[in-house]
């Protein structure tokens, strides 16, 4: 920057108001290296002498330019300023070649002189600039929208508020996020900067101008005093703290004599629109008009310069605060009591952390959490692209062996071994766990939070509706089952002129195709989008699905087990027009929906699957999906929040994603494909992610494999698979258990052989499951207080010798995190070796063999049996091309095979497969074995006998 030199013979410029005080500075300063905002600065005042002549002065002459000289060189900012923040903005560049630093100037009227000189100083250095003109009249209220608005849009990093004074209110100035507040007048700006925390605030850049300016002065202002006249506020605070940090003493004016301190200082700074008189100022001493300081030429360019480069620095800090962080994971303090109160009690005892703490602990942004209360929140799939750069964490599956009814604590192995690689190991660990159905919560099994000391907390508001996402699978399902009565009913009451009367309604005077209606007759191969242009035909197949009623797939849903709802009638009302068929529910969370929504990988991932979703047949013999009974945006709609992972925490305070529930019987039984790809872009490359499959490694980790990773790419570490004594026992020849029946003798005493026989049968298997699919095993043995230590040691040898490459005995239940350490050690020894991950079978194989293939590989039968409806099904879903998908074998849990009472490891059998069923938008086949039931029900005495509410504290009382 290069300030010409006005020489002036007169003892005092004046400036173009009356009373205005111009100072002259002799000679040139040097360059200025800061940024800054909105002041006037106005040169000092020359000492006149006793003969009448004038030292040298400089003057700033801001508003006129009576000669070449006497203007700013034609690139207007400061030079350095505008180098070094071009420098600036390259690196920034380089670093992310996609960012667009951008500064808003946001203003009342449409006055353009500081938007002119910021939008020159702008295209300098490189900066993207918008202008933003409010109206004149504009309430405070209208501005903080304004301010709100650019607040929460990303692609803004800087906002200059160009307001008037009265509309510079606190509420105004402090609606705007600290780090967006690039002219450093916000509250929490100031604050740090009076506190010293420079490194995070934003100066003023008008402070920074002036002091600057005062540095730089050729006369020595060190150790000199300047007086700030005026209006007090963020500036003035601002400028004072800068003036004293540079050597300077700042002092405000008071009314009491007030010449007198204006004749002692030597710098004057007139804030806002306040005059003194000329004769007031002592000679040599500097007056700066603050006023002025952004809108003339020259001061105005100094001004902007340090206002861009601001900016600059809050894109730093943006693309900063983009990047993975490492994590700050305070956990929390567990004081393990004897004998283990019940779960609830257990949760009740616990303070969890808020759920804003636990974000930032783990580095979430505040933008990418949305609240649900204190201790759960939904977080947005926008983390998933900030973070697609940063290397995945090891993925950690939890399988088990054939479950007794009671189940075996897959769950509560998968939160203690986090708690344990967390709080106790010290790294970065989340565990993915599916939401719990109303089902098993108020039927037999009760909750799927964990238990003892290893659960996930409040257990209350996990079992119980959590974030509302079965909810909205129900709402969609049961959308899509009545949009196909409806539609059949209309097909069968009007003709067709009349049905495409209604499709394509005339709206003032104009009909026209809605997008989901262009995309079905793209599909009939009709590539026509004027509706008046359809031939009789082409009106026929585009509004009549011809659905044919024994041909329809979909069925309505509930979340609860209703064994009466399994086969229901509908259409019986007059009104219907005899439009009666016989159809049935599900449980919630055997919905297509739900299997869609755990494996999508983003909302068009998701509304694609949703538009496919086959919903039954034509008469024709087409398959009629979603997309043509026109329902699938709206499916999308009602699904658009479920699709975001729930995030809350352990007893230990470690992080948990809550998402999807599919049943691994009668569904792929997993946790949702984004919660796991979200979670191990969070731990980072040394860190852990433990996922739970449903029921036995025969079930929930064959689909886990076979179709889970098929979808997401995802290729797992680790396998630990859960056994307990109770269950081996079981399989090695012990008594039926039953829920709520006391336990046989057998599963109290110590008996080795039995543990050796189910060891030998059913733990075994397990193991060589999984070897199948290339994955290392370390067996967790869940210890119950009933085990003895010399069962549990057998357990542990015998699955070395099978093949595990480790067993360790958990007691997470009784003591946490820390009864699993060794379980967290293990798994981490496994993890750093090579993995081998390969699938069971090729997805070209034909649909018979691919389900061959499971048959005799995991469950160990001999061969399959189709009967004639399944061979039909299959032989249609080859022919509408649908053979090349996955299998989802729908099967009991209890056994191996299909038969529930045979245990171990049963062999020679034939696996009967009654019917097959195709779920397109979710992209398997699933086939139906056995009588296995896709509605569950209700036991004698189900959990509900034991659930209450205590009115007056509205505690809930009986979840386990």
């Amino acid at each position: 920057m290069r300030l010409s030199l006005i020489r002036n013979t007169c003892g005092i410029l004046r400036g173009q108001r009356t009373g205005r005080v111009v100072c002259g500075l002799s000679r040139r300063l040097p360059p200025v290296h800061a940024a800054a905002g909105n002041l006037l600065l106005l040169p000092r005042a020359a000492s006149a002498t006793s003969s009448g002549r004038s030292s040298a002065k400089v003057a700033f002459n801001l508003g006129k330019h009576p000669a070449e000289e006497d203007k700013f060189e034609s690139d207007g900012a400061p030079r350095e300023i505008i180098q070094s923040s071009s420098e600036a903005l390259a690196v920034l560049k380089r670093k992310s070649p996609t960012i667009q630093p951008t500064l808003v100037i946001l203003q009342s009227g449409e006055d353009d002189n500081t938007w002119q000189i910021n939008k020159r100083v702008a295209k300098m250095i490189g900066l993207n600039i918008t202008q933003t003109c409010l109206p004149k009249h504009s309430t405070e209220d209208e501005v903080i929208e304004e301010i709100l608005k650019l607040n929460d849009d990303p692609g803004v990093h800087g906002v200059s508020l160009q307001l008037p004074p009265s509309f510079l209110t606190s509420r105004v100035v402090n609606a705007l996020r600290p780090e967006k507040d690039t002219d450093g007048l916000s509250d929490m700006n100031v604050g740090r900067l009076l506190r010293g925390d420079c490194g995070r605030s934003f100066m003023p850049p008008v402070a920074r101008a002036i002091v600057n300016l005062l540095e730089n002065h050729d006369v020595p202002l060190e150790g000199k005093r300047v007086l700030l006249v005026g209006a007090e506020g963020a500036l003035t605070y601002s400028l004072q703290a800068l003036i004293e940090r540079s050597g300077m003493e700042a002092c405000k004016s008071h009314r009491d004599n007030l010449q007198r301190r204006v004749m002692e200082a030597d710098a004057v700074i007139l804030l806002g629109d306040g005059n003194i008189p000329s004769t007031w100022v002592r000679p040599g001493a500097a007056v700066i008009y603050e006023h002025e300081m952004s809108t003339k030429q020259g001061s105005g360019d100094l001004v902007a310069a340090y206002r861009i480069q601001n900016v600059i620095r809050s894109s730093s800090r943006w693309f900063q605060e983009q990047q993975h962080k490492p994590w700050s994971l305070r956990s929390l303090k567990l004081k393990p009591v004897t004998p283990v109160p019940s779960d609830i009690e257990i949760s009740r005892a616990q303070t969890p952390k808020a759920v804003t703490v636990l974000a930032e602990e783990i580095g979430l942004l505040p933008e990418e959490l949305e609240a649900y209360g204190r201790s759960k929140a939904k977080v947005r799939l926008s983390l998933l692209d900030r973070l697609q750069s940063q290397p995945d964490g090891n993925y950690v599956l939890v399988a088990g062996i054939t479950p007794t009814p009671l189940g075996e604590g897959k769950s509560t192995v998968t939160i203690g071994l986090v708690q344990a690689l967390s709080a106790h190991l010290k790294l970065n660990s989340f565990a993915c766990l599916r939401q719990p159905s109303q089902g098993p919560t108020f039927g037999v099994k009760g909750g799927a939070a964990g238990g003892g000391y290893a659960q996930v907390i409040p257990m209350e508001e996990f079992n119980l509706h959590l974030t509302g996402d079965i909810h909205a699978i129900t709402a969609a399902n049961n959308l899509v089952a009545a949009a196909i009565d409806a539609r059949m009913l209309h097909e069968a009451a009007q003709s067709d002129k009349a049905l495409y009367k209604r499709l394509v309604p005339s709206l003032n005077g104009v009909r026209t195709f809605s997008p989901i209606q262009i995309s079905r007759l793209q599909r009939l191969g009709i590539n026509k989008t004027d509706p008046e242009s359809l031939t009789p035909q082409e009106v026929s197949s585009f509004v009549r699905l011809d659905l044919d009623p024994n041909k329809i797939t979909w069925q309505r849903v509930l979340d609860t087990n209703d064994r009466f709802l399994r086969k229901i009638t509908v259409g019986q009302a007059s009104t219907e027009k005899g439009q009666m068929r016989e159809t049935g529910f599900d449980i919630a969370v055997a919905s297509e929906i739900m299997a869609i929504l755990a494996l999508s990988d983003s909302l068009q991932d998701m509304r694609n699957r949703l538009a496919r979703m086959v919903v039954g047949t034509s008469r024709s013999g087409r398959p009629v999906t979603a997309e043509d009974l026109g329902v699938s945006g709206a499916l999308a709609v009602l699904m658009k929040d479920a699709i975001k992972p729930t995030l809350m925490q352990t007893l230990e305070g470690s992080p948990v994603f809550v998402h999807a529930g599919p049943f691994a019987n009668i569904a792929h039984g997993n946790s949702s494909v984004l919660a796991d790809k979200l979670a191990l872009k969070m731990v980072g490359r040394e860190g852990f992610v433990v996922t739970e499959a449903g029921f036995g490694a025969d079930i929930g980790m064959e689909k886990f494999f076979n179709i889970k990773c098929r979808a997401s790419g995802l290729k797992p570490n680790v396998v630990v698979l859960v056994a307990t004594v109770r269950a081996l026992k079981m399989h090695g020849g012990g008594p039926s258990v039953s829920a709520g029946a006391p336990l046989p003798k057998e599963y109290i005493d110590e008996n080795l052989d039995l543990v050796a026989g189910g060891c030998h049968s059913n733990l075994r298997k397990q193991i060589q499951i999984a070897h199948q699919f290339g994955i290392p095993v370390v067996v967790a043995v869940n210890v119950f207080r009933t085990d003895t230590e010399a069962e549990v040691a057998l357990v542990c040898q015998i699955a070395q010798e099978s093949g595990a490459a480790d067993a360790v005995p958990c007691h997470h239940w009784a003591q946490g995190g820390r009864g699993s350490v060794e379980l967290a050690k293990a798994v981490k020894e496994a993890a750093s070796k090579p993995s081998h991950f390969k699938f069971l079978y090729d997805i070209e194989m034909p649909i018979v063999e691919k389900i061959r293939t499971i048959a005799q590989n995991v469950y160990g039968a001999s061969d399959i049996e189709l009967s004639a409806e399944a061979e039909a099904k299959i032989n249609y879903y080859n022919q509408q091309g649908f053979g090349s998908l996955p299998i989802c074998m729908a099967k009991t849990h209890l056994s191996l095979s299909h038969m529930p009472e045979k245990k171990g490891a049963p062999t020679g059998f034939v696996l009967p497969i009654r019917d097959v069923r195709a779920s397109i938008g979710a992209g398997f086949i699933y086939p139906l074995v056995g009588t296995m039931s896709t509605m569950p029900g209700l036991p004698t005495r189900p959990c509900f006998y034991d659930i209450d509410l205590d009115p007056v504290t509205e505690e809930i009382t009986g979840l386990f």
